[in-house]
């Protein structure tokens, strides 16, 4: 199995298991056009999908995939932009987290009463504000640092 391509490997397996593009579309969800385009080349299936065939099926990753060196390189390549976008979703939301800490506490009201005593009762607003802003920055040079690596 070693010397074949994706395609083939993918056909290979279906036929083996005596189902028609239909048959493996409908237990995968997707069209039987999918299935067809993964089997002659023209697509490759996404990371997730190739899990579920190599579940499906019953084989490993490595059989369902081993030789065929465009899918591994699509598969890597998946993964790292799934984690590139990650990182690029969390530095966005920390910074934005941090952004309404800090719009919160300028529209809290704070008070001093008759002894002189400030009373702020969200107090912890700018400190967290600080601490996800902080954070935010952080994870976003990590994400270029990574985003730059890669290259």
């Amino acid at each position: 199995m070693a010397d074949m391509n994706f395609g083939k490997q993918i056909k290979k397996v279906r036929t083996d298991n005596k189902l028609t593009q239909e048959q493996l579309a409908q237990k995968l969800m997707v069209s039987r056009q999918a299935v067809s385009s993964w089997e002659n080349d023209r697509n490759l299936p996404d990371l997730e999908m190739v899990v579920l065939i190599a579940k499906l099926f019953d084989i490993s990753l490595d059989q369902l995939i081993l030789g065929d060196e465009q899918m591994t390189n699509k598969l890597v390549k998946d993964a790292s932009e799934v984690r590139k976008a990650k990182l690029m979703v969390i530095s966005i939301s920390l910074l934005l987290i941090g952004g309404l800490c800090f719009l919160s506490s300028a529209f809290t009201e704070s008070r001093i009463d008759s002894n002189g005593m400030l009373h702020e009762p969200y107090f912890f607003l700018i400190p967290l504000g600080y601490l996800f802003l902080f954070s935010g920055v952080i994870t976003w040079i990590v994400h270029f640092v990574v985003k730059r690596k890669k290259r």
